[in-house]
């Protein structure tokens, strides 16, 4: 499931990364539950939850049934 989940986050990098940010993959539980940590100018943007729940969240559970929830750490 980690390769799936690492494919999805690449269709969601270059939209990150031309606003100055990226995303980093931290670990896929087997419940469902991936961690994330946010970098660059995402780390610190007021948009962030909102970037992480109904972009990156929507786009892996689109591309992986199997996610349930995407954390930031």
């Amino acid at each position: 499931m980690k390769e799936k989940v690492e494919a999805a986050l690449e269709k969601i990098r270059p939209a990150l990364k031309a606003d100055g940010g990226d995303v980093e993959l931290v670990d896929v539980a087997n419940d469902g539950v991936v961690k994330v940590k946010l970098t660059g100018a995402c780390g610190a943007c007021p948009f962030a939850l909102m970037t992480l729940k109904q972009g990156i969240e929507e786009t892996l559970k689109e591309s992986v049934p199997e996610i349930k929830e995407v954390v930031a750490v």
